[in-house]
């Protein structure tokens, strides 16, 4: 059968350790149908297929990002982005223009704060003074902790204060009012929803449906804003993702965008299992698990949370942390319970993927799994641990022998790229820095590892990711942690389709495979690390589909 698609002259890296290297991908029927030298690609052509000369840059299977948020990433990119911003004139300038801009939205919403923006705790009386008179809202990086002001706070019913599950709290002062200060997807929920996006996040911040359910107009909406994700992703070079919150609602916005031509990647969604949740709930996730089963659109995992994050004080340490003396956190699941939840889910066939920052955290996960496995038996269930930003030496070799995936992230350590050092490290006693953002340590004790960049809590650019993961320096008293360049590039593609059950469909270039892959700006192999971001991508190719081009 005559391709459709054939990029040749490339520097090819397919993943496939049989057959490793190659010259040019034939794709057809949305199939890779041939790999090899440009002779033997390029003479099967015929009139209607396209040829794209890759001048020698790197071509790669499409990147799989093991880790985003898809909804909400798309619809934050209307909000006012204040990354590595600081200082309170600057924040407030920006409020003050970007509020002319909108004078029609009921909330105004910055996003990509980190926690030493100002020299001192925000609280409503500093964003009061940015802007009184508009509900404003600002959204830190790791999406764990909002700000609001005054009449966001009033706005939103909250300004005295709301009943929130454990973990989540909106901090009260000594006035009996609100700081401004809310932990946790419940705690700001309410500020959120005064934007009109509460649909949007119930994935993340329920786990469940909108009642009633949104009307054609309601979801045209909500489609329009995940669309504008799905092509910033594919400017990216990203062909398939792990949606890491959702519910019925997000998978049914993507069946739609699926039957419609629209859906530019593949996607999975989990069941978002919550602290208060009966196990009869699973019956949710396995019926999703059912009904949302191609190659396209699937299931077939459940999240849960199990910490929050070091810069609030919310990520669960098995020692106090060094500038609280007492403060440990605590799990969001008692250990019982979540051994039980484990088991259960294990049991029902379906995979698991927990957020666990803290070394406290990360231990009761795995030994979470290590129930499962010890009730259910060993199957491939490729459970994972999301972050592991700080781990006991003790706990590292655990993750290959219980088949445990490290699902990590380039962009998040202190320094490695958008994220200053402090006050994150702060948290962490020096004696520690060496057990944290441990990758090579992982890899090299045998862990699954799948790289990814938890946007919108930081940058999805791969190529910025790339270039993160290759020059971060090591702690002083840590080891270097990087992996290589390999390495790395295996992370964003093949180990990731590994660790999403996703490696008979993608992750390799390889006949019969998706026709899914990516021609970097450059040759990688020839590039400066420090230079990578400076080569954006080039060709995104999902499914045979060209989804981004600039060649």
């Amino acid at each position: 059968m005559t391709p459709d698609l054939i990029v040749t002259n490339a520097r090819v890296l397919t993943m496939d350790a049989s057959h490793p290297r190659a010259e040019a991908v034939a794709i057809t029927k949305g199939r890779i149908s041939a790999v090899g030298s440009c002779n033997e690609i390029e003479i099967l052509a015929g009139p209607q297929t396209r040829i794209i000369d890759a001048k020698e840059r790197t071509v790669l299977p499409g990147f799989i990002e093991s880790h985003l948020h898809l909804v909400l990433g798309g619809a934050e990119l209307a909000h006012l982005q204040i990354g590595g911003m600081h200082g309170f004139e600057a924040l407030r300038d920006a409020f003050r223009a970007f509020a002319e801009k909108h004078p029609e939205r009921p909330l105004l919403m910055a996003q990509g704060a980190d926690y030493g923006m100002l020299d001192h705790p925000m609280t409503r009386a500093d964003l009061d003074a940015m802007l009184p008179d508009r509900p404003i809202a600002i959204t830190a990086a790791d999406h764990h902790t909002v700000w609001a002001n005054t009449a966001a706070l009033k706005a939103a019913r909250i300004l005295h204060g709301l009943e929130t599950p454990h973990g989540h709290e909106v901090v009260m002062g000594k006035d009996g009012l609100a700081t401004g200060e809310l932990l946790e997807f419940e705690a700001f929920a309410p500020v959120i929803a005064l934007g009109g996006e509460a649909r949007l996040n119930l994935g993340i911040a329920t786990g469940g449906e909108p009642s009633p359910w949104p009307t054609e107009a309601e979801r045209a909406i909500d489609r329009a804003k995940v669309l504008m994700g799905l092509k910033h992703c594919a400017a990216h070079g990203i062909t398939s993702m792990v949606n890491m919150d959702g519910n019925r609602y997000t998978l049914e916005l993507l069946r739609e965008m699926r039957d419609a031509g629209d859906l530019l990647a593949r996607v999975k969604v989990p069941f978002h299992f919550k602290p208060h949740m009966d196990l009869s709930e699973l019956d949710r996730a396995e019926a999703m698990t059912r009904d949302y089963a191609d190659e396209w659109l699937s299931s077939g995992f459940v999240k849960m949370f199990m910490d929050g994050v070091m810069d609030s004080g919310t990520a669960y340490m098995l020692n106090d942390y060094p500038d609280a003396p007492g403060h440990r956190s605590e799990p969001l699941f008692p250990p019982d319970r979540f051994n039980e939840i484990a088991t259960e889910i294990d049991r029902r066939g379906l995979q698991i993927a927990v957020h666990a920052i803290g070394d406290g955290a990360v231990r009761q996960t795995i030994d979470g799994y290590e129930a499962a496995q010890k009730a259910n038996g060993e199957r491939d269930s490729r459970h994972r641990i999301e972050h592991i930003e700080l781990i006991d030496p003790a706990d590292i070799p655990r993750l290959a022998e219980l088949g445990i995936t490290a699902s990590l992230q380039p962009p998040h350590p202190p320094a490695a790229m958008d994220f200053p050092m402090f006050p994150t490290m702060n948290k962490i006693a020096p004696a520690r820095w060496k057990d944290a953002y441990t990758w090579n340590r992982l890899a090299k004790a045998g862990a699954r590892i799948a790289f990814a960049s938890d946007w919108p809590v930081s940058d999805v650019s791969i190529m910025r990711g790339l270039k993160a993961a290759l020059t971060r320096s090591p702690y002083p008293g840590a080891e270097d942690e990087r992996l290589g360049l390999m390495e790395t590039l295996y992370a964003y593609t093949a180990g990731g389709a590994w660790a999403a059950h996703m490696d008979h469909i993608t992750g390799t270039l390889k006949p019969g495979l998706a026709g899914d892959l990516v021609m970097l700006g450059c040759d990688a192999e020839k590039t400066a690390p420090e230079d990578l971001d400076r080569h954006p991508i080039a060709l995104t190719v999902c499914g045979g589909r060209i989804t981004h081009e600039a060649l």
